[in-house]
């Protein structure tokens, strides 16, 4: 299991690999993969120093914690000192941060190795990781053996160049990292879905956690209500390491809890009698494919034969939800992006003809369609005459779809099981056949009502579809509850047995020391 957080931390201790080789090894990888686009940036050379600072630690037999020397990753809206932050955006084309971002600087006092900054939706609007200035996301499952066997290209050229698949997003370059190994976790972000999204089409394991358990400050905004840092793993273990080492209180972030958090091992749940697993049936959403909902019916019998008391809810305000996620997520965007006007940093435009005439020009080159648009419909909502009958209406839904959950929970109900996806990763000639707006839509329906209420989630992979690729279920836990929430998703995750990828580049680069090592994490 030497791909996973706990075997490499082992690994490590003993001295079978030194933090460089592996630091060496994730960035070969990094560069055979390049065609999967999943980095921006790439930090080789304070990569290689912070490994370099890692082995003298190991020599000295004092490591900083169980993340020293692992390999990490960042989505490339996290502020990070001294290494380029751009959102995917010619607004933020070079710009380079005097601080990092608080997960960041987190990770790297626990000596974690930053490898670089990974690719995303423009500002992380949108749910494919296509919408970025450096281009779309492929899905690493697109070059697996299990999709090539399904899939029957009409011919060589159209195998190369229109058969991949998009990772989801916005968090699709972090996902796609974790998925095709180049590192062991990588940040993301979560708004409406963007960790979890990502997690379900490429494999891997998202937590979204509960709202202010974690630190946003250094993380761009773009809602600030519902944005959470996310963490993409391998394994459930994993993200509950990540999660131990980034949780807790920030002053420099007022919505973070007051409480000291408590990093906790996550045991081997044998008996699971006394679960309540609920089914909210609103979930059956329209356009859930055949497929998904067999495999999240079957998740369903598989607590119920192994003891646990599954029922099904009702959260009946869920219909609303996508729609009043619209109005809220467009209202703060158009607030947040406010500060990029060009003068204080970021582009600015040549355009000197009036300060007007400069903010328009800066912003008009500055943001893409999608992000322009979000501006609009985020200042109409927000207009005079329509606040009242907009964004406070829709204030008012988000408060009824948290009273929802918190009824369900109140009942007994200790996990909620849902799909994550409505189907497996769209080929990107399709996806991209639609406006960004349709497919946030459709993609943010099952997994936004969980930021609106604040709640903890995890997607954890689950199957492959028929066509070869991967499918995740989403368990939604209690506010600030992760340890049940873990503890439930890793019994899950030790039942279905997901299969690890199969990447030629990787078994390529992978040979001898990591050749009798069949598993995928570093816990």
């Amino acid at each position: 299991c030497f791909w996973r957080r706990f075997q490499v931390s082992a690994a490590l201790k003993e001295g079978h690999v030194t933090p460089t080789e592996l630091c060496q090894r994730c960035l070969a990888l990094i560069r055979s993969t390049r065609f999967l686009n999943a980095y921006i940036t790439i930090a080789e050379e304070s990569a290689l120093k912070q490994a370099e600072a890692s082995e003298e630690r190991y020599k000295r037999g004092q490591p900083l914690g169980v993340l020293d020397g692992i390999p990490v990753a960042v989505k490339d809206n996290f502020n990070t000192a001294g290494i380029e932050t751009t959102c995917a955006s010619n607004m933020l084309r070079g710009y380079i941060s005097p601080y990092n971002a608080t997960v960041v600087q987190k990770l790297l006092d626990q000596g974690a190795v930053l490898l670089g900054k990974t690719n995303l939706d423009e500002f992380a609007m949108g749910s494919g990781s296509t919408d970025g200035v450096f281009g779309p996301v492929r899905n690493p499952w697109s070059y697996s053996r299990q999709y090539k066997e399904k899939s029957v290209p009409k011919s060589h050229s159209e195998d190369k160049e229109s058969n991949w698949v998009i990772t989801g997003g916005s968090s699709g370059g972090s996902a796609a990292a974790v998925s095709s190994f180049t590192c062991f976790a990588a940040l993301g972000s979560d708004t409406g879905g963007s960790t979890r999204n990502p997690a379900a089409h490429c494999g891997v394991v998202g937590l979204k956690p509960t709202y202010g358990l974690i630190s946003r400050h250094g993380l761009i905004p773009l809602v600030n209500s519902m944005d959470v840092p996310g963490i993409l793993t391998r394994c459930v273990d994993d993200a509950a390491v990540v999660l131990g080492s980034l949780a807790g209180h920030d002053p420099k972030d007022s919505t973070t809890i007051q409480d000291n958090f408590k990093p906790f091992e996550l045991p081997n749940l044998t008996d699971v009698s006394k679960l309540s697993i609920g089914i909210p049936k609103e979930y059956h959403a329209p356009g859930l494919s055949s497929e998904i909902l067999a495999l999240w019916s079957k998740a369903a019998d598989l607590f119920q034969n192994a003891g646990a008391k599954v029922v099904e809810v009702s959260l009946p305000h869920t219909r609303y939800s996508i729609v009043c996620y619209h109005v809220l997520c467009t209202a703060e965007v158009a607030s947040n992006m406010a500060r990029f006007d060009g003068l204080e940093y970021g582009h600015r435009s040549d355009m000197n003809e009036s300060t007007e005439s400069m903010y328009a020009a800066t912003r008009r080159e500055g943001f893409n369609d999608v992000v322009r648009g979000r501006i609009l419909s985020g200042n109409y909502f927000l207009l005079k005459q329509n606040y009242e009958k907009y964004f406070i209406k829709a204030q008012k839904v988000r408060r009824l779809i948290a009273d929802d959950f918190m009824r369900v929970f109140r009942s007994g109900v200790d996990v909620l099981l849902t799909p994550t996806t409505l189907s497996d990763a769209a080929p990107y000639v399709e996806f991209i056949k639609e406006d960004n707006r349709t497919r946030s839509a459709q993609d943010d329906i099952l997994t936004q009502a969980a930021n609106m209420a604040g709640l903890p989630a995890i997607n954890v992979p689950t199957a492959l579809s028929e066509r070869g690729l991967p499918v995740g279920l989403q368990f939604i836990g209690r506010s600030f509850q992760e340890q049940q929430l873990l503890t439930v998703a890793k019994w899950f995750e030790k039942q279905v047995q997901f299969p690890m990828i199969q990447l030629e580049e990787v078994e390529r680069h992978n040979h001898g020391v990591f050749q009798d090592q069949k598993s995928t994490s570093f816990s």
